[in-house]
């Protein structure tokens, strides 16, 4: 049983990135470029970062379209971002049980926001956003950051993202990690994989 549950935020607690590809669709398409949806999905879940690069190099966008991206980006995901389903049961789960979850995300204070109108923020301990200046994921910086303060044992810890570097980021720091996937498919820096909310509780 891991006393401390580590979550990433967009494509783990919440289902964001059909928002935030949607968004960056419409983008593209005001300039007009035209890219399949699941391949901006596709391009945003190995990072943003990779992402902007991407269709940088494809197509010569650059801050400017950035930009736009994040003013349309921030005009719907409010509205249409919501939690996976069962993530607001487990999160009070491991709550009520006496052990602690924590947000560890690349995003900015929005997730916290998120998690808020959701009433969610009462049952984790504490929040790392881009906010705190931190180095990006898989660096175990900020996971190294909460085993200091809240005194965790490494053993009893396990970080549970979507992503390759949300667990590279775990295995770094030397705690456990689960994939939260699509599909069950072998992932080689998790412990575990998992594709619903429900698998969850048979390892926390």
């Amino acid at each position: 049983m891991y006393k401390h549950i580590i979550w990433d935020f967009d494509g783990t607690l919440f289902d964001t990135y059909p928002v935030m590809a949607g968004a960056f669709k419409d983008t593209l398409d005001s300039q007009g470029i035209d890219e399949p949806l699941e391949d901006i999905i596709k391009q945003m879940k190995v990072s943003m970062t990779h992402a902007f690069k991407h269709y940088g190099e494809k197509y010569g966008i650059g801050d400017e379209f950035i930009a736009a991206y994040d003013t349309r980006r921030k005009e719907v995901e409010f509205d249409l971002s919501k939690p996976f389903e069962g993530i607001a049961e487990i999160c009070k789960y491991i709550h009520e049980s006496g052990r602690r979850n924590y947000l560890y995300t690349h995003r900015g204070e929005s997730s916290i926001t998120m998690l808020e109108s959701y009433g969610l923020t009462g049952y984790f301990s504490d929040f790392i956003t881009s906010e705190h200046g931190f180095e990006r994921k898989p660096s175990p910086n900020a996971i190294q950051h909460l085993i200091r303060t809240h005194d965790i044992e490494p053993s009893e810890a396990i970080m549970i993202g979507d992503r390759d570097l949300d667990l590279e980021s775990g295995k770094n720091a030397g705690i456990s990690s689960c994939y939260f996937a699509d599909e069950m498919v072998e992932n080689p820096h998790a412990d575990y994989v998992v594709t619903s909310v429900e698998e969850l509780y048979k390892i926390i």
